[in-house]
């Protein structure tokens, strides 16, 4: 498994969004994402760059591995 890259949270939602996710709320700087088919929703802390433990767990609940996630920054 590569290594995780640094991600700035607003890059991590334009990726969620290319493989179907909407913005469906936001409390405070947490902005909330949800898809239909098939179902998933997660959290991305709206803080400048993601760690690699959050991130590694909306890649996870997006239901994506890391190299997919990579592959979509591009």
């Amino acid at each position: 498994m590569p290594k995780l890259p640094v991600v700035r949270a607003r890059d991590c939602i334009k990726v969620l969004q290319r493989i179907g996710f909407t913005v469906s709320r936001q409390n405070g700087s947490h902005i909330t994402l949800h898809r239909d088919n098939p179902a998933a929703r997660t959290t991305v802390p709206n803080h400048g760059t993601l760690k690699p433990g959050m991130l590694h767990k909306i890649i996870k609940d997006a239901g994506l591995t890391v190299d997919e996630f990579i592959d979509l920054l591009k």
